[in-house]
């Protein structure tokens, strides 16, 4: 029986995800797969390749660098998060990420971005953790109207939760037949139609399919909330999630916040570590 871990974005948020894969990490709980989203993504991917605390060092140490993430950035490139810094010389010079490791990993990688032209999921099996994968990961955690669609062999993409939030089916499509799916908002959360949307309008005016995902994200988001809860009733789908609403912005410049969070996803794996093993294990 394959077994996944599905990894939902959020942003700074997904700190508290970095706290539950690093407890798993800790115990030694490995999955055959794993899907990331947006945040899921770029900071999941330091579960393949075994980093433990990476997540959490590198967030904190640059939470004020305004090479990481700073409206100078987005005034001078288009990107909140410097492309430059976040997807070479922070991963390939100052706090590296083990390629090495991450290749030798049998546990499969993927991740989901919205193709602009359709407002499509397009979900893509990253091996190597460097060259065109790092674009990948970008397109993934692109958001718009603060960060510029990602080329890739001549297609745009941007932010995957706009199209596939929680990608449980899409793991159960590949065969994964158990799976952790590790959310970062609390239970009975429902999400709402942005009140920013003529913003996006605006700002995705030469994507009208973009505009139409994102007038209808709040309502994918919510079936899939519910299919998760049907898959839990069913025994095939195990979840954890933060036990209240996170004390943590989407953009995040204060690295105390950037821990509570973090601990509050330790605290949380930890509570439920014997259940989950009963949960993979049966």
């Amino acid at each position: 029986m394959k077994t996944g871990i599905v990894l939902e974005g959020g942003a700074m948020r997904g700190m508290f995800t970095a706290g539950v894969i690093d407890v798993l990490l800790q115990n030694k709980i490995t999955f055959d797969g794993c899907v990331g989203v947006s945040a899921g993504a770029v900071f999941g991917c330091n579960y393949k390749s075994r980093q433990q605390g990476r997540v959490i060092r590198y967030n904190k140490r640059f939470a004020k660098d305004p090479r990481y993430c700073s409206f100078r950035s987005l005034i001078k490139t288009g990107d909140l998060y410097g492309t430059e810094f976040c997807y070479d010389t922070l991963p390939l010079h100052i706090d590296i990420f083990d390629i090495k490791a991450y290749q030798e990993n049998p546990m499969k990688f993927y991740t989901v971005a919205t193709d602009t032209e359709n407002g499509e999921p397009v979900y893509w099996q990253l091996d190597k953790g460097v060259g065109e994968d790092l674009q990948w990961y970008r397109a993934s955690a692109s958001m718009p109207m603060v960060s510029r669609p990602v080329i890739i062999d001549g297609k745009t993409y941007l932010d995957g939760g706009i199209s596939d939030s929680i990608p449980l089916e899409f793991m159960q499509r590949q065969g994964y037949e158990k799976n952790l799916v590790v959310l970062t908002q609390p239970l009975g959360y429902k999400k709402k139609q942005p009140a920013i949307m003529p913003l996006f309008r605006l700002s995705l005016r030469k994507h009208p399919k973009m505009i139409e995902a994102m007038k209808n994200r709040h309502l994918m988001y919510n079936r899939e909330t519910e299919y998760v809860a049907e898959q839990v009733k069913l025994g095939n789908t195990f979840v954890i999630r933060p036990p209240k609403k996170l004390d943590i912005g989407k953009i995040e410049h204060d690295p105390e916040k950037m821990q509570k969070a973090y601990e509050i996803g330790k605290k949380t794996m930890q509570k439920h570590l014997s259940e989950l093993k009963r949960f993979l294990e049966e």
